[in-house]
């Protein structure tokens, strides 16, 4: 699994499984995902089908909804305050958290994370790129 990582060092693309760069550009920027939310103190948002994440500035740092915006959960008590989320584009169980310097991983719909050890300076996107 590869992801896109851009920070204020640029774009990286970086292997899930490895924990590790893959390669490096400075001058690209990821485009962020058009997800329109109407909650209070939204960050940041991601959808694939009805599975929408959205990332907010309080703690818990996440709310998840599995039928299109209808009913929400709150998730990731655990994590630190945030800057990023992706949901996998073929996978809705596999979401990516950008917290200032780190990656999170959740391979179950975001009820546990995994932190990576890579650290990033000033994460402001994440993005999949191949699951």
């Amino acid at each position: 699994m590869t992801a896109a990582v851009e920070s204020a060092d640029g774009v990286v693309v970086f292997d899930l499984e490895e924990d590790e760069i893959i390669e490096h550009d400075a001058d690209l920027s990821l485009a962020r995902p058009d997800v329109t939310l109407a909650l209070p103190l939204l960050v940041a948002a991601d959808q694939n089908g009805a599975t929408i994440v959205a990332l907010v500035a309080r703690r818990p740092p996440l709310v998840i909804s599995r039928d299109g915006g209808s009913t929400w959960r709150e998730a990731g008590a655990g994590l630190p305050p945030g800057h990023a989320i992706a949901i996998s584009p073929t996978h809705p169980d596999l979401m990516l958290y950008a917290s200032r310097s780190r990656i999170h991983l959740s391979r179950d719909g975001g009820r546990f994370w995994e932190v990576l050890t890579t650290e990033f300076h000033e994460i402001t996107a994440v993005a999949w790129l191949e699951i």
